[in-house]
């Protein structure tokens, strides 16, 4: 596709295929279910085991769950993220502190967070608890988004725009206002048909503003940076995408922005994820519409003559 246009023009129905997306987990299911069956077999008072998973999550994120100095009674859960102490700047340390309490030890070699877990003596809420685990990284997340929640609730303006570097060429900024709290995400698109399908998710979730007054606006740039960047070293050019979201108080305000964060802080990945799932919803579609094709190529038939017109160039004729 070059343009907007050409995508609208095919027959893909797009819309009714926007309304089937679905959202990403906003736990890692590998780290809860690893540790439910830990928790379920110190109930029955089986021997405990060694442990040793390293999971890979979202934006370069890894899980480690392991025992610590072979105590197979205890379980580390670990956590890296290569953007930690931008996260550490806008209190992570005291989120994490205010979730896990005195689950959290000294981070692992090579890791940024580690809670600690007591299978001798597992508590009541013991589902809570890795339910908790399994909300690491967004818990990691929250911080920064909490903090300028709360700047917006009380009114406090001019603070210092947060800048996290999630990915290698991709940042999210977060700025509070007060009425308001922008935040940026900018992207990388490597292909050029990302950047069209993009623009047309984006107006979906334009179209979305008007049918529920209650959404977020949402803006979308193309290879330059939107306005509150202007002055910044936000990077420019082919491929670059910049989407920002401009959540209002209904959407911060305590009893709303758990789920605001559970939903914002993966919007980059949602969107990617459903990029690749257009381009393959696309793909299957033509490879349907090319066997149909040949199909009909097979079922044809050159009908060939069965008779031959006699033909009188140089007939030889009986002289009379």
């Amino acid at each position: 596709f070059t343009s907007t246009r050409d995508f609208e023009s095919s027959d893909v129905k797009f819309i009714e295929f926007y309304f089937k997306m679905i959202l990403l987990e906003v736990n890692n299911r590998i780290v809860e279910e690893t540790l439910t069956v830990k928790f379920k077999n110190a109930l029955t008072e089986q021997k405990p085991e060694s442990v040793l998973v390293t999971v890979a999550d979202f934006d370069g994120v890894l899980y480690r769950i392991s025992n610590p100095k072979d105590d197979k009674t205890k379980v580390n859960v670990s956590i890296s993220l290569k953007f930690y102490k931008e996260l550490q700047s806008h209190g992570a340390d005291d989120v994490l502190k205010r979730e896990y309490g005195d689950m959290i030890v000294s981070p692992e070699e090579g890791f940024d967070v580690t809670v600690q877990l007591d299978l001798a003596n597992v508590p009541e809420n013991w589902e809570e608890l890795v339910k908790k685990c399994g909300l690491l990284k967004r818990n990691c997340f929250a911080s920064v988004f909490e903090k300028y929640f709360e700047f917006q609730e009380k009114g406090e303006e001019g603070q210092q725009q947060a800048v996290i570097h999630y990915r290698d060429d991709e940042t999210m900024y977060v700025e509070a206002k007060s009425d308001r709290v922008t935040v940026i995400f900018s992207t990388i698109f490597k292909d050029a048909s990302d950047i069209i399908l993009s623009e047309v998710f984006m107006r979906e979730f334009r179209e979305g503003k008007k049918a529920s007054h209650t959404a977020p606006t949402v803006l979308f740039n193309n290879k330059e940076p939107p306005l509150g960047l202007k002055d910044t070293d936000a990077r420019t050019g082919e491929g670059v995408g910049y989407i920002t979201f401009v959540l209002f108080p209904r959407h911060t305000n305590s009893g709303t922005r758990d789920n605001t964060i559970d939903l914002i802080h993966l919007f980059r990945d949602y969107l990617h994820y459903h990029l690749k799932c257009s381009k393959a919803y696309i793909h299957s579609r033509m490879r349907a519409k090319t066997s149909e094709f040949l199909k009909v190529l097979n079922r044809a038939k050159i009908e060939e003559e069965t008779k031959k017109k006699p033909s009188y160039m140089g007939a030889k004729t009986p002289f009379i």
